[in-house]
């Protein structure tokens, strides 16, 4: 992966690193939500972010052989369970970050793993089904996260575990076309397809109708209540540390809200929340601290 090193003003001692790096080129929401934070706790989640972003890159290129994803993958495992230095930049300050917030090996694993999943198309017959893939790819992210943030109890966990669910529920929703574009990948349980008269083949021919719009409304209204959820679980003590997590909550409602009103248009249109409306949720968080 060719990294460029540039000016970006996120370090100030040194050249920008590889996470630095990665981060501002992915451009993400959460990317957006750590200018909040101060400088060295915005390092840390970068260096974080990067790995996530590494991983879910790696898992999702069909431009690299499978065999060759899985390898590079159980090699990125065996270097979080050593400990040993890794080969390459990231993988230090992985290393360094993992020391310094005492991060469980085993959430690090677990975001790997659910990545893995990716390398072969997904089925999930049941919500719990799909709960046990969710737990990986994003509750997993915002355990680490809360660590990183300086939020250690089980508040705080039960906090970051519904976000997590609320905001990985929205990006299924939104991210409908894409999945099935890329080799038919479906990620609503298949259970909930069933319910409400809906088939595999139907998501293939991109078939809008009452009943799609039947699905994708309930599936909005659950991934609501992991946000309601969420914020009924967060503790005053917490509320500064989370800025990055609330503001991430807010913009995903704000994209939930927009499918919802715009009865969930994602096969001809992919839903985004502009920079504007971004800053405006940035400017609020800002305000509350004063």
């Amino acid at each position: 992966m060719a990294i460029y090193h540039r000016a970006l003003g996120i370090h100030s001692l040194k050249a920008v690193s590889a996470a630095s790096e990665i981060t501002r080129r992915a451009k993400s929401n959460l990317a957006f939500a750590l200018r909040i934070l101060s400088r060295e706790q915005r390092r840390d989640m970068c260096i974080f972010y990067a790995f996530c972003r590494t991983i879910d890159d790696l898992a999702d290129n069909p431009s690299i052989p499978r065999a060759e994803r899985e390898y590079e993958l159980t090699q990125w495992k065996n270097h979080i369970i050593s400990a040993l230095p890794g080969t390459n930049e990231l993988q230090a300050e992985l290393l360094e970050i993992r020391k310094k917030h005492q991060l469980p090996h085993h959430l690090l694993i677990a975001i790997i793993e659910g990545c893995e999943m990716d390398l072969q198309r997904q089925r999930f017959q049941t919500w719990d089904d799909l709960s046990n893939y969710i737990w990986k790819v994003a509750c997993a992210v915002g355990l680490v996260s809360t660590r990183i943030l300086g939020c250690h109890g089980p508040a705080a966990e039960s906090y970051a575990t519904a976000l997590a669910n609320g905001l990985q529920l929205t990006n299924i929703l939104r991210d409908i076309r894409e999945d099935v574009d890329n080799g038919l990948r479906l990620y609503l349980p298949l259970d909930d397809l069933a319910r409400f008269e809906l088939t595999e083949q139907d998501f293939a021919s991109r078939v809008y109708d009452s009943r799609f719009l039947a699905l994708m409304h309930f599936q909005a209204e659950r991934a609501q209540c992991f946000f309601a959820e969420a914020a009924a679980y967060l503790s005053a003590s917490d509320r500064y540390a989370m800025r990055p997590a609330r503001i991430m909550g807010d913009i995903y409602q704000l994209l939930l809200n927009d499918m919802r009103r715009d009865q969930f248009q994602v096969y001809t249109k992919r839903y985004r929340i502009s920079r504007l409306r971004k800053m405006m949720v940035l400017s609020k968080h800002l305000i509350a601290l004063r």
